[in-house]
């Protein structure tokens, strides 16, 4: 009994041991000066507004709208 632990505890510590020895690092490597990311875009090249910047302004002035409470439930 004691010795089916002993051999369980040493191949578990065998195993923990083993599973280290096969990761790789990650580095990453940065050019000087060039960005790796996507580019930005201005919020209107969407799909929804197509470049047209006025129509993008519009849907922003009614989001805030639609978000004040004031406006939301009129006055009294």
């Amino acid at each position: 009994m004691m010795r089916g632990l002993v051999i369980a505890a040493a191949l578990g510590i065998v195993a923990f041991a083993i599973g280290g020895c096969g990761e790789k690092p990650n580095v990453t490597m940065y050019q000087q000066g060039k960005y790796q990311g996507k580019p930005d875009n201005v919020p209107w090249q969407g799909a929804p507004f197509n470049d047209n910047h006025v129509e993008w302004e519009k849907a922003i002035k009614a989001r805030n709208n639609n978000q004040n409470e004031y406006l939301r439930i009129g006055t009294q």
